[in-house]
């Protein structure tokens, strides 16, 4: 599949470090990427050594899907405005703010997309 070299891209989503670290060694020298996605729970440093990065494989973090908030926020609350992007689709379900709990547990099941809460 990847002729002995190793992929050209790989994605961390767990926050394993021991999974990132076999991520990492995953993609191919020279030009190989690899996007951390998972957030560690604990903060620690990363199990790479310095010399690995010499040899052309990449490692970026991810948050928000590469979304710049201080540059594209002001259009997309623009589009959001004008309807363009549909926001009431991505609400699921709709609580009182005294069920806080359950919308979380929603969330967390994987029931919900977005929990509206009424105050």
């Amino acid at each position: 599949m990847t002729g002995g070299g190793g992929v050209d891209y790989s994605f961390e989503c767990t926050g394993n470090l021991n999974v990132l670290r076999d991520a990492f060694l995953s993609v191919h020298e020279g030009w190989g990427l690899t996007v951390l996605l998972g957030i560690q729970s604990s903060p620690k440093l990363l199990p790479i050594h310095p010399m690995e990065l010499f040899d052309g494989r990449r490692i970026e973090g991810s948050i928000f899907g590469g979304f710049k908030g201080k540059s594209q926020l002001p259009n997309l609350a623009t589009e959001c405005m004008q309807g363009a992007i549909k926001l009431d689709k991505f609400i699921t379900h709709e609580l009182p703010f005294e069920e806080i709990n359950k919308a979380f547990d929603l969330l967390i099941d994987g029931k919900s997309l977005r929990c509206l809460l009424h105050l």
